[in-house]
């Protein structure tokens, strides 16, 4: 099988996977969620929804700085080789519901619109500062965006 350079192994799973793990942190204690989330086309950010009166949007008003990690993992032996995942880092924060935004939110996650929607939801955006790509479960490769 001929190996991917990073750009593809990062556009294949922004582009193919809904569903991420955020990492946010409280006073030195680390709490992770699942989102369901969009890339931009050039995946400088990510966008995912959440409503204001959960822990992760308490603990991002805190520390803007996150990670979210992405995977493409079937849970088999085949994992181990085959298997890409991808850390980004960067500042997340609460940014209105533009048109551009929530059409890009959407064209991903159309089955969340009226979740998109809500007054209680905030729309939270990651610019994304820099991307770690792991594949073959050990080779790592940084992407610095700024």
């Amino acid at each position: 099988m001929e190996e991917k350079v990073p750009e593809e192994n990062l556009r294949q799973v922004l582009m193919e996977q809904g569903l991420a793990v955020l990492a946010t942190e409280k006073e030195g204690d680390p709490y992770t969620n699942l989102i369901a989330f969009a890339a931009t086309e050039d995946f400088k950010k990510l966008f995912f929804v959440t409503p204001r009166f959960t822990r992760k949007y308490s603990n991002i008003q805190l520390s803007h700085n996150a990670s979210i990690l992405i995977d493409n993992r079937s849970n088999t032996i085949s994992d181990f080789k085959d298997a890409t995942a991808v850390n980004a880092m960067g500042a997340i924060r609460e940014v209105d519901k533009e048109p551009s935004f929530v059409d890009q939110y959407l064209s991903k996650q159309p089955h969340l619109e009226k979740f998109l929607k809500s007054p209680s939801s905030a729309m939270m955006m990651m610019e994304v500062k820099k991307y770690i790509i792991a594949t073959s479960f050990q080779n790592v490769v940084e992407m610095n965006l700024r």
